[in-house]
């Protein structure tokens, strides 16, 4: 696990030896044990390292035989050792024992096709000397980041956007229409980002650069046909079979493992299946709160105690969220609206005093369906399949006078629910996740906005973006086509944004099993009803795993690694949110629809805290500059 970074000139002007060291330098967190230079007219590269696997000679960059290509890359690739050992049958020489080097040989075997034999996490950049050519790849789903800009000339990458921005000759511009999706999405889909002009290599997709010009191009898709036909008992062995590998295959280090326990069935699966395949006890790592509702600590423990885990727990409370979240927002380069950013961040900084790798349970929810929102949608359409008066009048009347509270989890509170309806009547069916979600719809978002940028912004752009991602997807289902534009924006989006840097600032490797792509592929062929049962989601994962899991753990409603930031909001951090969003938002947002969110919120008519604690973000974000 690294993190990497480059310059290029397509004159094959000299690149200062200081630009590409600041960019390295800001990425040191990620790989604290060691870093790595290749410097040539034209072509900097550059890598910081935390040693995961061959700990002596894995230093980056490395070069092929006759050191006509050079490579620096993020992350793992756990099939290696069989790719190595048919590579050297085919008369590849190789100088480490790492992962990465199998990369040059089969780039030197089948040119750019060489993503499609790596099973696993990466992000990489490799030279091609002698074509004067740069190629970069990212990860089927997304795993491991790459950002990139043109600027002057020159082309620029590296693993996180502040260590970008160290390095381009001129500040870019916010873009105020990637602002105004965060504000829908609580994050910033790729490929934009938070500026004009730098972006995100979207995963499962390769860039070139040469003489100049840029090339991207997608390698890899997801396809939900044609489906499983086999009875359920043959789809639960082979489910088993699929996922016990893909938790096998990613053990593979040379350093202490552990596992990051929610709680929820996902990690606690992963658990399970580490402490069947090993003989020392697991390190399980969990966060909990004091407010019991939002705490999942009871489940962790009942997971842990049956496994008889070497357990550790850690408490958040609101006291240093002030002073974390610029730090929090240094690694992550832009505004993302996730909470629980805070709580990973703890939970990794404890898991490193043990631990360098640590397994998760993240994709198991879109690969399996996992969300209520999956089974809600169904029902959402006969809710609006109701008389106008009924939906877009009455209901939303009533409901808008009934108080919520807002301190229990998503999913669990009623009203809150019952709120999010009108918000159905505004937002395009084939955008699920901006119909449940809590955040700004697009009227809301207008209404929020200074008059003077109302013209300029497209209030349904983040709309639009899931829905061009339903109707594309290769598959014939509501559901599926939902699963697909999560996994194609949500995830890679959100999700494994907020695993990765918050991960990695503490130097800490997180692994995610769910996310093989091997594993991923054969769940999306699933028929719906191995997914999603009356009200149950993740049906037939539920069903293979039954045996493995604790009864109160199979039983727990699905609550998300959320905090109580509505709660926090309107008590112990309502003066510091009030300060920052007013100091920071006024010269975009309308005072009086601010002073509106405050107002509601302190009133506990609506629960708006997470639209406030998506505007503390952005605040925190600017104010930091």
């Amino acid at each position: 696990m690294c993190g990497i970074c480059g310059s290029l000139h397509s004159d094959e002007k000299p690149i200062d030896p200081s630009t590409i060291r600041k960019m390295n330098a800001a990425l040191r967190h990620r790989g604290p044990d060691g870093e790595g230079y290749y410097e040539r007219p034209g072509i900097a590269l550059a890598m910081r390292r935390l040693a995961v696997i061959d700990l002596v000679s894995g230093n980056q960059p490395i070069a092929n035989e006759d050191e006509t290509i050079w490579i620096v890359f993020n992350g793992e690739v756990y099939n290696f050792p069989d790719l190595r050992l048919g590579l050297e049958k085919r008369g590849h020489q190789f100088r480490t024992n790492t992962d990465t080097e199998c990369i040059l040989h089969l780039y030197e075997e089948h040119s750019d096709d060489c993503v499609m034999h790596l099973r696993g996490m990466f992000a990489f950049a490799l030279w091609d000397m002698k074509k004067r050519r740069l190629l970069a790849a990212r990860d089927r789903l997304g795993k491991k980041p790459l950002y990139y800009a043109e600027q002057n000339g020159a082309f620029y990458f590296s693993s996180e956007l502040s260590s970008l921005l160290t390095a381009l000759p001129s500040r870019p511009n916010i873009n105020l229409q990637a602002i105004d999706m965060y504000l829908g999405l609580q994050y910033i889909p790729e490929p934009q980002t938070a500026f004009e002009g730098v972006h995100k290599l979207p995963a499962g997709h390769l860039l070139v650069w040469q003489a100049g010009k840029l090339a991207i191009r997608r390698y890899w898709d997801l396809d939900y046909l044609p489906k499983w036909t086999a009875p359920e008992g043959q789809l639960i062995d082979d489910l088993r079979q699929h996922l016990r590998q893909a938790v096998q295959l990613r053990l593979i280090s040379d350093v202490p493992l552990g596992v990051h326990l929610s709680g929820g069935i996902d990690s606690s699966i992963v658990t399970a299946l580490m402490a069947e395949a090993g003989s020392a006890p697991v390190k399980t790592f969990s966060v909990g709160f004091e407010e019991e509702a939002f705490s999942e600590l009871g489940y962790a423990r009942a997971v842990a105690e049956r496994y008889a885990t070497d357990h550790h727990e850690f408490i958040l409370t609101y006291g240093d969220i002030p002073e974390i979240l610029p730090h929090l927002l240094l690694h992550l380069g832009e505004p993302l609206a996730d909470p629980s950013i805070i709580p990973l961040y703890h939970l990794s900084q404890l898991t490193r005093q043990h631990v360098t790798v640590a397994l998760n349970g993240d994709g198991g929810d879109e690969a399996f369906a996992g969300y209520s929102r999956y089974w809600l949608d169904p029902w959402a359409d006969r809710y609006l399949g109701l008389p106008r008066f009924l939906t877009r009048g009455l209901v939303p009347a009533v409901v808008g006078h009934l108080p919520d509270r807002g301190d229990r989890p998503v999913g669990a509170s009623l009203v809150n629910g019952l709120k999010r309806l009108e918000q159905l009547t505004e937002v395009d069916r084939r955008a699920s996740l901006l119909r449940w979600g809590s955040y700004f719809s697009p009227r809301q978002r207008s209404g929020l906005w200074k008059q003077r940028f109302r013209d300029a912004l497209d209030f349904r752009r983040d709309e639009s973006l899931l829905a061009g991602y339903y109707d594309a997807a290769p598959a014939q289902s509501g559901l599926d086509r939902s699963l697909y534009t999560d996994i194609k924006t949500y995830l890679p989006g959100n999700l494994l944004v907020k695993a990765d840097r918050m991960s990695m600032a503490a130097s800490l490797e997180g692994r995610s099993p769910f996310l093989d792509h091997e594993l991923m592929t054969w769940a999306a062929r699933l028929p719906e009803r191995f997914k999603v049962r009356g009200r149950t989601g993740k049906y037939l994962l539920r069903k293979a795993f039954r045996d493995k899991l604790p009864a109160s753990v199979l039983r727990h409603r699905k609550q998300g690694f959320g905090i109580p930031v509505g709660a926090w909001l309107r008590g112990p951090l309502r003066e510091w949110s009030h300060g920052i969003i007013f100091g920071q938002l006024g010269d975009w947002f309308e005072e009086d629809a601010l002073a509106q969110l405050f107002s509601e919120h302190d009133s506990r008519r609506v629960d708006h805290g997470k639209r406030l604690w998506a505007l503390v973000v952005l605040a925190a974000w600017l104010e930091a500059g």
